[in-house]
C-alpha cells in the first residue's frame, strides 16, 4: 500500500507556503534525506520541481523513478508541481522553437535532440498530473504542450515552458565566442543580437499569460518556470569561464524577456525559478531599474559539480545596493544583454552545503507580500538556532 494525505484545499489560510528546487544532479546517487526533512517540518502546502529532476539523458524513467524514491515523502502529503527541463528530456541546454528537430551538438540550431516519443513520454512522466493546457495544440513533431495555470489555497499560480517557443541562436544572430551560444566579448552592441523574429516564450504563452493576469484578481499570483528572466550569472563551471552573456537564460532575447515581465508585472505577480545553479533574488527593471516584477531562482539540488558565480569583473557594488546584508556585490546592474537587474542577495558556491539547497516562499494574503526563504542542502530547520543563506529572508510587496 503506497498511502498519502490529499489535502483540503487551504484557502482559509492567511498564509500560503510553496517550497521550490530543481537540478537534481546524478553526480549524487544518494537519497535526499535532509530536504526531506526540512520540508516536511516547515509544511509546505505547495511543492515546485522546476525542472532536471533527471540527468540521466537517455534513461528517463528509471531516473524518475529514482527521483520518486528520493523525494516521495514530500509529495506524499501535499500537492506537487513539476516540470521538465533540458537535462529531462536529454539535452544539456534547450532552445525547442517550437518543437523543430535539432541536428546540431549542442542543440543551439533550436529544436530536440531526441526522437519525439522520447521527449512526449518525458513530458507525460513529469506532467500529466497538471491541470489541461491553456492551449492544446501540439506543436511541431506532434510534441505537446503544458503550460496552465493552478488555482490552490487562494492562490493563482501559473506554469510555463520557458524553452518550448523559444529561438536558437545558431545562425541567427552574429556568433560572439567560441560557442554561438556564448557571448564572450563585452565590447559586442546587445542590440545586434535582439533581432525582429527572435521569440522568448512565443506569442501562445503571451496571450496566456495576459489572460491569466487579467482573472482572479482577488488572488496573489505567482509564476512557475525554468529559468530566470535576466543573465544573473557571469561565471559557468570554474572560475576561469567568464561570460560576459549566456544566451541560455532568460535574458535574450531581449524583447521577449522584456513583453514576459510586463505581463508579470501586470498581474502583480511573483516569478520563481530554479536552473541557473546560483540562488537569487533580483528585482527585474524593463524600462528603469525596478519597475518589474521580483524573481527568485532557487539552489540547486547538488551544486557541487557545476557552480556559478554572481561576481563582477570591477568587483563593486552597483547602485542602491541591499543595505540588510554584508553581501559585497548587490545593487543596480546592467547583466550582458543590456537588461537592467536589482541585485539583492546570490547564493556563491564558496557559501554552506557548496550553495546547494532549496528555496520556500511564503505568500501572505492578508498583507499582500512574498517572503523568499533560502536555505541551505545541510540546514537543519528542525533546531532552533538554523540559519539561512547570508541575505535572506527577503520580504517584497506583491504591486
Amino acid at each position: 500500500m503506497y498511502e498519502g494525505l490529499i489535502r483540503r484545499n487551504p484557502v482559509n489560510k492567511n498564509e500560503i507556503s510553496i517550497a521550490a528546487l530543481s537540478c537534481n544532479s546524478n553526480q549524487d546517487r544518494g537519497m535526499r534525506e535532509n530536504y526531506v526533512r526540512n520540508i516536511n517540518h516547515q509544511d509546505p502546502d505547495l511543492i515546485f520541481f522546476a525542472g532536471d529532476q533527471s540527468y540521466d539523458h537517455t534513461e528517463h524513467t528509471a531516473a524518475w523513478l529514482k527521483f520518486g524514491l528520493q523525494f516521495r515523502e514530500t509529495f506524499r502529503n501535499r500537492p506537487a508541481i513539476s516540470i521538465p527541463d533540458d537535462h529531462d528530456i536529454g539535452q544539456g541546454n534547450l532552445w525547442g522553437e517550437n518543437g523543430k528537430k535539432s541536428v546540431v551538438k549542442g542543440s543551439n540550431d533550436g529544436g530536440y535532440t531526441y526522437h519525439p516519443e522520447y521527449v512526449k513520454m518525458v513530458e507525460r512522466c513529469q506532467t500529466a498530473h497538471l491541470p489541461d493546457p491553456y492551449d492544446p495544440t501540439p506543436i511541431e513533431q506532434g510534441i505537446g504542450v503544458y503550460y496552465t495555470n493552478l488555482s490552490w489555497g487562494g492562490v493563482d499560480f501559473a506554469i510555463l515552458e520557458d524553452r518550448k517557443f523559444k529561438s536558437g541562436p545558431n545562425g541567427k544572430i552574429p556568433q560572439q565566442g567560441p560557442r554561438p551560444d556564448h557571448i564572450r566579448n563585452p565590447e559586442y552592441d546587445p542590440a545586434s543580437i535582439d533581432l525582429p523574429g527572435l521569440t522568448l516564450l512565443g506569442e501562445r504563452q503571451l496571450i496566456f499569460l495576459e489572460a491569466w493576469g487579467q482573472q482572479n484578481p482577488e488572488q496573489l499570483k505567482v509564476v512557475l518556470s525554468q529559468t530566470g528572466f535576466c543573465g544573473g550569472a557571469h561565471i559557468h563551471g570554474n572560475k576561469d569561464n567568464r561570460l560576459h552573456a549566456d544566451l541560455d537564460s532568460n535574458g535574450w532575447p531581449q524583447t521577449g524577456r522584456n513583453k514576459a515581465l510586463r505581463l508579470i508585472k501586470a498581474a502583480k505577480a511573483v516569478h520563481i525559478a530554479g536552473d541557473q545553479h546560483l540562488a537569487t533574488v533580483i528585482q527585474q527593471g524593463v524600462d528603469e531599474f525596478g519597475d518589474g516584477p521580483w524573481s527568485f531562482v532557487v539552489p540547486a539540488i547538488v551544486n557541487d559539480y557545476y557552480s556559478r558565480w554572481w561576481w563582477p569583473e570591477d568587483e563593486k557594488a552597483g547602485p542602491n545596493p541591499n543595505s540588510n546584508t554584508s553581501l559585497p556585490w548587490t545593487g543596480d546592474y546592467l547583466d550582458g544583454f543590456g537588461n537592467k537587474i536589482s541585485m539583492m542577495a546570490y547564493v556563491n558556491p564558496e557559501s554552506q552545503s557548496a550553495g546547494g539547497g532549496y528555496g520556500l516562499t511564503r505568500l501572505n494574503k492578508k498583507e499582500g507580500t512574498a517572503t523568499f526563504e533560502c536555505w541551505a542542502r545541510d540546514a537543519d530547520v528542525t533546531k532552533a538556532n538554523a540559519q539561512q543563506f547570508e541575505g535572506w529572508p527577503i520580504t517584497v510587496a506583491m504591486e
